[in-house]
């Protein structure tokens, strides 16, 4: 069975791609070699040295779809050298490449630096971001010229903080007397909005007293709370200290629910707090003691007033009832949410588990039922409360030849599949985000395949994201045997579909993943703990760049992934919890909530990324189990062990559960808008 268009649509829409496609683009050339790939992987990594060296070593790559990368490579590395006919040459030659694109870019921010602003603004265009806006601007007051407010400077006015070369820009304008007290005090709410204190410290020494002492108390409030609530005790009852009062209590909640409180105590009847004040208090106050799982949480977010309740806060009320297994209170918890929020998986998951503690069988049956057909957490939880199979109903995409021969004519996306052939995949992604930005959705999905079949396999996991797309299971959960997990988690005594499901959770297989704390790679290893890792396990260390290799990674996750299933008596979810939290705040949890089921710890889990992480992990393993086994898998309930309880790999005697797609979706007509995934 297809999802996709019969063949006479797909002929009708080669004939519209052609409109999306460059007009006259010649047939698409023989794929590039193994020796010209290699051979621009040393020319491209001299180029980023700078000169003309990397010319020797690109003499055959004329012809080469990447050739124009190398020399923009070069030209970038000489930057504070280059004059602006080498740059106006490069851009003339390749006006609509990317590299052009960035070229110009980083000219124009050493053109700034020069403070050759006839250059700049000849080369300048707008849309280049900030920092060159505000450049532009800098050129024009150089050149003698003044600021409009509305048509120079109101888009950047609205935004809550700015890069340092706006500072200039901001200083004319202030000294054109563009920025008046409306207009910082415009800006000042925008930014303490943000949380950005100093934006609002910088305005602030534009503002007369007492408006200048004002700004800088709500800026004091973002940065230490706990002071501004100090010194609140001395402020005036006037709007701006409400504001900054309110502001410095709802932060310091956060930090210190108990602190937060006693501030509150002192400060509710020194200030005349509006209701919409006080009940953003009231609500942070109790969300927060929620979080931390006090005692009277709950009965404060029954309490809250009804305009300061919020999805967020009702949520916490059914959490906490939850965690003390008060099974009317959660449903009571539930019955006080909005219709829309009722009907998420995991409220009726939950429902039907409190209906059952309380030997509402049939009621609770029944909401088992209507989510056992879905492939969630909570879709293979409900099917273990029937013993039913899990739903899993896949689709595989159909052959679409013209449309994989038009794509094959587009020469941007034959430059994302080259750039990632040679190991470059943030500009690979790039060029594959321009070649594809006017594209439907099935023409996106062939793309994706198409990349797939390549290696490349995270364009299918985020263009398969929605609809009849999120059946395309050997699509969005690749196996990629060549990278070696399966091997290298049996040989670090884990489970391979779990290793499968946490990587694909961590990374959505993109193997240049970095995050913000410097985790790299598949399996997103910090570069300190892959060292310990490696050291531990005798594996062979060559620096942190080494992570975003698939099989340096995979070996060195898959031994710290066991080894934290081996701080957690080798419980799978325990274990994912820990890899994303870290085992001591697991241990925390543990320590206050231990004695729980575990759906019901997974549920008060206090960090929504964490809690949201495992759920999706442990769905995923599901998944992986059938893509590696074919028609079973473990239960769920199988890998949700008991608190306390050893966890034991599975063996080829263990009970597995039966997968078969429900009648209903099977008969989903092909070409369907609208399936349960």
């Amino acid at each position: 069975m297809s999802v996709f268009p019969s063949p006479r649509r797909i002929l009708l829409a080669g004939l519209l791609l052609a409109g999306w496609l460059v007009a006259g683009v010649p047939a698409h050339a023989a794929e590039p070699d193994a020796a010209q790939r290699a051979a621009f992987r040393q020319a491209y990594a001299a180029a980023q040295q700078g000169g003309d060296g990397w010319r020797n070593l690109a003499g055959g790559l004329r012809d080469y779809p990447l050739y124009p990368y190398l020399q923009a490579a070069a030209l970038q590395h000489d930057i504070q050298q280059l004059d602006r006919a080498s740059v106006e040459s490069y851009l003339a030659q390749y006006p609509d490449w990317i590299p052009a694109a960035d070229l110009r870019r980083a000219f124009l921010l050493e053109l700034a630096r020069r403070q050759d602003w006839a250059t700049f603004l000849a080369l300048y265009q707008p849309g280049l971001g900030d920092t060159l806006a505000c450049d532009a601007l800098q050129a024009r007051l150089a050149g003698g010229g003044t600021l409009e407010f509305e048509q120079d400077l109101a888009g950047l006015w609205a935004k809550p903080n700015l890069p340092d070369a706006c500072d200039p820009v901001l200083a004319a304008a202030h000294d054109q007397g563009l920025l008046t007290d409306a207009r910082l005090w415009t800006r000042i709410d925008r930014a303490a909005d943000a949380g950005q204190a100093g934006t609002i410290a910088n305005l602030a020494s534009w503002l007369a007293e007492p408006g200048r002492a004002s700004a800088l108390q709500l800026a004091q409030a973002l940065r230490d709370p706990a002071a501004a609530l100090n010194a609140a005790r001395g402020w005036p009852d006037q709007p701006r200290q409400r504001q900054a009062a309110t502001l410095a209590l709802t932060r310091q909640a956060r930090r210190d629910t108990d602190a937060a409180d006693t501030a509150w105590q002192q400060l509710r009847s020194r200030f005349s707090f509006s209701e919409a004040q006080r009940n953003q208090i009231l609500q942070t106050l109790a969300l927060y003691h929620a979080t931390d799982f006090d005692n009277g949480a709950l009965a404060a977010l029954i309490a809250l007033p009804p305009a300061a309740q919020t999805d967020g806060t009702r949520e916490w009320r059914v959490r906490v009832a939850l965690a003390q297994q008060d099974w009317n209170a959660v449903l009571a918890g539930l019955d006080a949410m909005p219709a829309s929020q009722q009907q998420d998986g995991e409220w009726q998951y939950f429902r039907g588990r409190a209906l059952a503690a309380l030997g509402r069988d049939d009621e609770a049956r029944r909401l088992f039922d209507a989510q056992a057909d879905k492939p969630t957490f909570f879709g293979f939880l409900s099917a273990d409360r029937l013993d039913q199979p899990y739903a899993i109903c896949p689709l595989t995409l159909a052959d679409d030849p013209q449309r994989e021969q038009a794509l094959l004519a587009n020469p941007g996306l034959l430059r994302a599949f080259e750039l990632y052939a040679v190991n470059l995949p943030k500009l690979a992604r790039r060029e594959w985000a321009r070649a594809l930005q006017d594209a439907d959705p099935a023409t996106q999905r062939v793309a994706a395949d198409m990349a797939n079949r390549r290696g490349w396999y995270d364009r299918a996991v985020f263009t398969m994201s929605s609809g009849d797309a999120l059946r395309l299971y050997d699509l969005r959960f690749p196996l990629a045997s060549q990278d070696g997990l399966v091997p290298q988690a049996e040989q670090a005594g884990i489970e391979p579909a779990w290793a499968y499901g946490l990587l694909r959770a961590e990374s959505a297989w993109m193997s240049d993943a970095q995050s913000g704390a410097d985790a790299r790679g598949l399996m997103q290893l910090l570069p300190a703990t892959a060292a310990l890792v490696a050291k531990r396990n005798g594996l062979d260390w060559g620096g942190g760049d080494t992570l975003y290799d698939p099989v340096t990674n995979i070996a060195l996750g898959t031994r710290y992934l066991a080894q934290m299933a081996a701080r957690f008596g080798g419980s799978p979810w325990l274990a994912s919890a820990a890899y994303n939290a870290g085992p001591n705040k697991v241990e925390q949890w543990l320590a206050a909530r231990g004695m729980l089921a575990p759906d019901l710890f997974i549920a008060t889990i206090p960090y929504k990324e964490t809690r949201e992480y495992v759920a999706r992990v442990m769905a995923f393993s599901v998944i992986y189990d059938w893509r590696l086994r074919g028609d079973t898998v473990m239960p769920m309930a199988s890998r949700l062990g008991a608190i306390g309880q050893p966890y034991a790999l599975p063996t080829a005697a263990a009970a597995h559960r039966t997968v078969a797609c429900p009648a209903e979706a099977a008969a989903t007509p092909a070409g369907a808008a609208s399936v349960s995934p």
